[in-house]
């Protein structure tokens, strides 16, 4: 492998409301606003990783090619406590599979168990119960 510079620095979801959706992804991951420019609000950098919103007209046009995994020691309440700050649970995905969760403008997100758990080559779990 050859050795590289190159680092994930940022990720950054496109929003109609940058605002808004700063507002959910705060609460959920408990990373303050740090900054706002432009198009732009920034919450606090974690483990070197920037999470940005940047403000578009143009709607999310499906299933998203990219998403987050955020873990969590309880999954399901964590999954109750994001319905609770406005986002919701995706229907379409089979019991087993993992906890597919959708913020206020539809961008797709999964929880997950902190520490190890097995899935199989479907990609289903039970770390659910």
């Amino acid at each position: 492998m050859v050795d590289s510079s190159a680092r994930i620095n940022a990720l950054v979801v496109d929003a109609e409301d940058p605002e808004r959706l700063a507002a959910f992804w705060s609460e959920l991951l408990g990373r303050p606003v740090v900054g706002r420019g432009g198009p732009y609000v920034w919450l606090r950098r974690d483990n070197d990783l920037a999470l940005g919103f940047q403000r578009t007209d143009a709607p999310t046009p499906g299933k998203n090619r990219m998403h987050i995994d955020i873990t969590s020691p309880d999954p399901a309440a964590e999954g109750r406590r994001v319905e609770a700050l406005g986002g919701h649970r995706l229907d379409g995905y089979a019991d087993g599979g993992f906890l597919v969760m959708a913020d206020p403008e539809g961008n797709e997100f999964c929880i997950i168990p902190e520490g190890p758990f097995e899935i199989d080559d479907e990609g289903r779990t039970d770390y659910l119960g």
